[in-house]
C-alpha cells in the first residue's frame, strides 16, 4: 500500500482502535474547570503535543523503523527488542492510569492492525508484549506494515495526539466544529515540527535498538488529570 494512502488510514478517527474513547486528559481538565473554551483548548492542545506529543511520535517512529529493519538474528532477538522498546514506552509514562489507557489503545489497534496488514513485524510484537504494548509502540509497527515511513508514523501519532482531545472537547463543551478545526489547522507547522524532532531523536540513538535519545519530556499535569479521571464515576470517556 501507498505510504500517503496508509497515513490517512492511520490518521482517520473511524479506525477501530477505540480512539474514540478517550478524551486525551480534557475531560477531567473540562470537569476541573481548566479548559472552558476554545482559548483554553488551544492552549491544552500546544501544551499536549509538545510534550506528550513529541514523546508518542517517537516512540511510532522508532516502532516504524524497527518493524522495517527487524534484527538479523532469530525470533528471539526481535522479541527482546520490542520488549525493550515498549519498556522505553513504559518509562515515559509516569501515571499508572495513562499506562493503562496506553496499553487499552496499543491492544486494539495492534488487534486491528493485524487483520487489515498481516505481517511478521505484527506478529512478533504481539508475543513480546502479550498485555498489549503501548499505543505509540502498536502504532508504529502497524504504520510500517501498512508501508508508512518512520516520519509518516511519528506524524500519525503526532496528530492523532491533539485530534482525539479536540474531538472530545467538542462532544464535552458542545464547541463549533468549525472553530476546533481551525485550532488544528493552526497546529499544522507545529505537527511537521514535532514529527522532524522524532525522526531527528532516531538519527541520535544509531544503531538499532539504543534508544537513549528518545525524548522524555514530562507532562504532569496530564498525568494528575488521569489519576483524577481514574476516580471520577461520572465520565463519558475511558481515559
Amino acid at each position: 500500500m501507498n505510504g500517503d494512502a496508509a497515513l490517512l488510514l492511520l490518521a482517520d478517527s473511524r479506525l477501530p482502535a477505540g480512539g474514540h474513547a478517550h478524551s486525551g486528559g480534557v475531560e477531567e481538565a473540562v470537569r476541573r474547570g481548566a479548559v472552558t473554551g476554545a482559548g483554553d483548548l488551544a492552549r491544552f492542545l500546544r501544551g499536549r503535543l509538545a510534550t506528550a506529543g513529541l514523546v508518542t511520535a517517537a516512540l511510532a517512529a522508532a516502532a516504524c523503523e524497527l518493524a522495517e529493519a527487524p534484527p538479523p538474528g532469530d525470533t528471539a532477538d526481535g522479541v527482546s527488542l520490542w520488549r525493550r522498546l515498549d519498556a522505553e514506552a513504559d518509562a515515559r509514562t509516569a501515571s499508572p492510569a495513562q499506562r493503562e489507557a496506553a496499553r487499552l489503545q496499543g491492544r486494539l489497534l495492534l488487534r486491528t492492525a493485524r487483520r487489515m496488514w498481516p505481517s511478521a513485524a505484527l506478529d512478533t510484537l504481539a508475543r513480546a508484549v502479550p498485555e498489549g504494548p503501548h499505543h505509540p509502540v502498536a502504532l508504529g509497527a502497524a504504520a510500517a506494515s501498512a508501508g508508512c515511513a518512520p516520519r509518516q508514523a511519528a506524524l500519525a501519532a503526532a496528530y492523532t495526539s491533539v485530534t482525539g482531545p479536540a474531538t472530545a472537547a467538542v462532544r464535552l463543551l458542545g464547541l463549533d466544529p468549525v472553530t476546533v478545526h481551525r485550532l488544528l489547522a493552526d497546529l499544522a507547522t507545529a505537527l511537521d515540527d514535532t514529527a522532524r524532532a522524532a525522526c531527528a531523536s532516531l538519527d541520535d540513538a544509531a544503531p538499532q535498538g539504543r534508544w537513549h535519545a528518545l525524548p522524555g519530556h514530562s507532562a504532569p499535569a496530564l498525568d494528575l488529570l488521569a489519576e483524577g479521571h481514574l476516580t471520577n464515576p461520572m465520565k463519558l470517556f475511558v481515559s
